[in-house]
């Protein structure tokens, strides 16, 4: 099932309104650490080897995704995706080439055919203190996006990315490009906003301190504590300053060409449950809201 272009996902580049507040966030209360800054931008890691797991950068009084950022196998695996995107129906927005930014390394971004900006990297810089530390995010998981048009929206990250598709539930659709049973899903929607950003955890017990500390500091939790069906990973939802939906999780299914993809028929869970272990209650109301409302940088066709 693994792609054999995309080895799997690295990072998200955000718009925050304030990125004094967003830093004093980012890191005293989520648990990320500030790896390079400029006068417009602020980039985030977390313990493992990627060199950020958010770009945050100023800009406007509401957030916006600017780009969500995959690591490729190879060189040539880029060539390869910039070809494959043109016969996808997107296009090349940035062709390849050394990438002006902290992390560096070459890439290109391609934009698919309902706006959404993908960037992807290679030889970019790796952290070689990468390690596991308790209460802290390790790296990303997942990023969730929403689509108007779900089935078209698989389709190019099938063709243009070489994702495959790992589970399809009633309302979301799981592609996977490694072992992580997903890195990215899509959910069903009549919009095409970010739905949430899932970080590794090192394990269930960080997951729950997390929450903990998350709402020592006034936020609450929106969904959990709980375990998904696709993925199997546990989870705690939050809300961040501006409005961002983000997630802490753990134990993410690892998947192989054996994994046998799971239709809605197979994620039915019994009334008046949301989640495996039956004990989470319904995503709130304010969760359900900020998952429609970050929306990406508009561009050009």
């Amino acid at each position: 099932m693994a792609s054999p272009w995309i080895a799997g996902l690295r990072s998200v580049a955000l718009n925050v309104p304030n990125l004094a507040q967003a830093e004093d966030f980012y890191t005293r209360v989520w648990h990320l650490d500030v790896v390079a800054r400029t006068d417009d931008a602020l980039y985030l890691r977390g313990t493992g080897a990627d060199h950020h797991l958010l770009a945050l950068h100023r800009g406007g009084d509401r957030p916006q995704i600017r780009h969500v950022t995959l690591r490729a196998r190879s060189a040539q695996a880029l060539q390869d995706i910039a070809a494959a995107t043109d016969r996808a129906g997107g296009r090349v927005y940035s062709p390849v080439g050394p990438i002006a930014e902290s992390g560096g390394g070459m890439g290109l971004t391609i934009r698919d055919p309902d706006g959404r900006l993908l960037q992807i990297v290679h030889g970019d810089e790796r952290h070689a203190d990468a390690r596991e530390v308790k209460d802290r995010p390790y790296r990303l998981a997942h990023a969730v996006l929403n689509s108007h048009d779900v089935e078209s929206t698989r389709r190019f990250f099938e063709q243009a990315l070489g994702f495959s598709l790992s589970d399809r539930t009633r309302i979301m659709a799981f592609m996977n490009c490694d072992r992580d049973h997903h890195s990215i899903a899509l959910g069903d929607a009549d919009n095409d906003a970010l739905n949430h950003i899932a970080f590794v955890m090192p394990d269930l017990d960080s997951v729950m301190r997390g929450g903990g500390r998350m709402r020592d500091a006034g936020h609450g939790i929106e969904w959990g504590p709980g375990r998904h069906g696709p993925g199997d990973n546990a989870f705690n939802y939050f809300i961040d300053p501006f409005g961002v939906v983000i997630e802490y999780t753990a134990e993410v299914e690892q998947i192989d060409d054996s994994y046998r993809v799971g239709g809605p028929d197979d994620w039915k869970w019994p009334t008046g449950r949301v989640d495996q272990w039956g004990i989470s209650q319904p995503p709130s109301a304010r969760l359900k809201e900020a998952q429609r409302a970050v929306f990406f940088v508009p561009t050009s066709a």
